[in-house]
């Protein structure tokens, strides 16, 4: 027999499927990209829904690996705690038997034959792909032709082992796998772990069934093993995350060795004493897709109530506390995994970016105090906090530079853009608030202090700065244009302070009424509000423009419906 033959028509199938499935997974994606964020949210609210969601985000990006690295990535981001990832843990094993009907839908629907349906998906989505001129239409030439090279390799695959049919070796190793069911689980569990996709391992188990080779018992236990397999992928990706996040991969391996160990008890059993012929039998990719549906759905029903318990034990495995504290730089809402669905990756960047707003406010509060106390202790607190802001805005910067290099929407690109806008202005509103610190230092030791006048006027405009970059923060978590409107108006109010403050001042300092050196510093505390307010508008313009924007797509899509 001609193995060469044989395994290169099988490569090159596998790897066109591969690439297909992610094509398709990748424009499917995009498609649904705007609503990602609404997917999360609504992953909150109850443990059914989570499992809903986690099936529904696995059928689209076709990988049950792909969605739990992402879940580790939302974990060691915060998005997402260690309940909401083991439901969608749960509906992940599910939605990866998408890829089993998809593929097997030639025999139970001979339309999706891949010799006819193939060719002409892939003609219809390159046409659309060359013709099409909004982001729309090329993302559902992706869909098409991803399909359509998805069952191409499908085929290649199917007609370069279509030979071992006649192979007696091949039929007994077969044979092995089925009555031995640790070779099976084995076998299934190695082959998904080297290739690190479930549904390519499915896609070869499929293949191999279309030439009638693979026994019906053979193929449950190598089913089993492909799911434990698949638990590679997420323990790999949490290397160098969290702790936390390191629970995911512990969850989704005994979740799936439970399941296994139970199923396999029950399988032994009745192809041992129950019926021993059904063992025998040659399976069908439909049968594959049905038993491997009935075994991930029959294995979330068994362990859905004691999630807890599993959630418990990985966090023992892993030396997790119930509650952990962490350095207030690390950032908490950004991970790399997240790379892998950017529009989730642009939301996790505007979580940490509100944080970042909320670190500056707090510094900007420590150093309006330390105009009335500016003790060693509290201006060290402020430099460090500063320190803190720097790296925080170092880090969301390079994040963001990311995404820029990614597929990403026009939408999610002007997000992106105003982002690092909105980081730079955060950054400069910390070093105004450290320049007031050190303003409040040079008077302690020069031992001079304003009058008691001057800090009544000044506490008039420290109150309007402040509550000027309170709403532009309201604005941007909420998304809130009222708050944004404030935010010009306490502006101006500002600006209209700082003129007057400052003529006024200038009026006391030429009639001698009060300290030069005091009048200086006090005039540079003015500038240093006012700028502070110049950025909080900056900030909620953000938001103004974002408003505009999707005002303008909604009445374009209202005028092209």
């Amino acid at each position: 027999m001609d193995y060469a033959n044989i395994i290169i028509p099988f490569i090159g199938g596998l790897a066109m499927f591969i690439f297909g499935m992610n094509y398709m997974a990748q424009g499917l994606q995009n498609a649904a990209g705007t609503k990602m964020k609404s997917i999360l949210e609504a992953l909150t609210q109850n443990k059914v829904m989570g499992v809903a969601l986690g099936a529904l985000v696995t059928a689209i990006v076709q990988s049950s690996s792909a969605t739990t690295v992402m879940v580790v990535g939302f974990v060691n981001a915060g998005l997402m705690n260690l309940g909401q990832a083991m439901s969608v843990i749960m509906g992940a094993n599910i939605g990866t038997t998408a890829t089993g009907w998809l593929v097997s839908s030639s025999e139970w629907a001979k339309m999706f034959s891949p010799t006819t349906i193939a060719p002409l998906a892939v003609m219809v989505g390159v046409v659309l792909q060359v013709s099409g001129k909004k982001m729309k239409h090329k993302e559902v030439a992706s869909i098409i032709i991803g399909f359509g090279i998805l069952f191409i390799g499908m085929h290649m695959m199917s007609n370069g082992v279509s030979p071992l049919r006649e192979s007696q070796v091949f039929r007994d190793a077969f044979i092995k796998l089925g009555q031995n069911p640790m070779l099976g689980i084995l076998a299934g569990a190695g082959v998904t772990a080297i290739i690190q996709s479930s549904s390519a391992a499915q896609g070869i188990l499929l293949s191999l069934a279309a030439t009638g080779l693979v026994p019906f018992n053979a193929a449950v236990f190598i089913i089993m093993g492909q799911n434990i397999g698949t638990c590679v992928t997420a323990l790999l990706s949490g290397i160098g995350a969290g702790k936390n996040a390191k629970c995911v991969g512990y969850m989704h391996l005994m979740f799936n060795i439970i399941g296994t160990i139970v199923f396999s008890i029950f399988a032994m059993v009745f192809f041992s004493f129950i019926s021993t012929e059904a063992g025998t039998g040659i399976i069908s990719q439909t049968q594959i897709s049905a038993i491997h549906t009935a075994f991930n759905i029959g294995t979330t029903l068994l362990l859905f109530p004691f999630s807890k318990w599993i959630i418990r034990a990985a966090m023992k495995l892993n030396g997790v506390e119930e509650s952990t504290t962490g350095d207030e730089g690390q950032l908490l809402h950004l991970d790399k995994r997240m790379l892998l669905t950017p529009s989730l990756a642009v939301e996790g960047a505007k979580q940490e970016t509100i944080r970042l707003g909320h670190i500056a406010r707090e510094n900007l509060s420590c150093a309006v105090e330390a105009l009335h106390d500016s003790s060693p202790e509290k201006l060290e607190e402020i430099r460090q906090r500063e320190s803190v802001i720097d790296r925080v805005c170092d880090g969301i910067s390079e994040y963001l530079i990311k995404l820029c290099t990614l597929q990403i929407s026009d939408r999610e690109n002007k997000v992106v853009t105003s982002l690092l806008n909105t980081i730079s202005d955060m950054e400069r509103v910390g070093d105004h608030a450290e320049n007031i610190a050190e303003l409040a230092e040079e008077m302690a030791h020069e031992d001079i202090a304003f009058s008691h006048g001057a800090m009544e006027e000044l506490e008039d405009m420290i109150h309007a700065a402040l509550s000027s970059y309170d709403y532009a923060i309201k604005a941007l978590e909420d998304g809130d244009v009222a708050s944004a409107a404030k935010t010009a108006v306490y502006e101006e109010q500002v600006d209209e302070l700082e003129k007057t403050l400052r003529a006024g001042h200038i009026d006391r300092l030429s009639n001698a009424e009060c300290n030069v050196n005091a009048g200086i510093h006090y005039l540079e505390v003015l500038a240093n509000l006012e700028r502070i307010s110049d950025h909080a508008m900056n900030i909620s313009q953000v938001v103004l423009n974002e408003h505009r924007y999707n005002r303008r797509m909604n009445e374009e899509a209202i005028t092209q419906a």
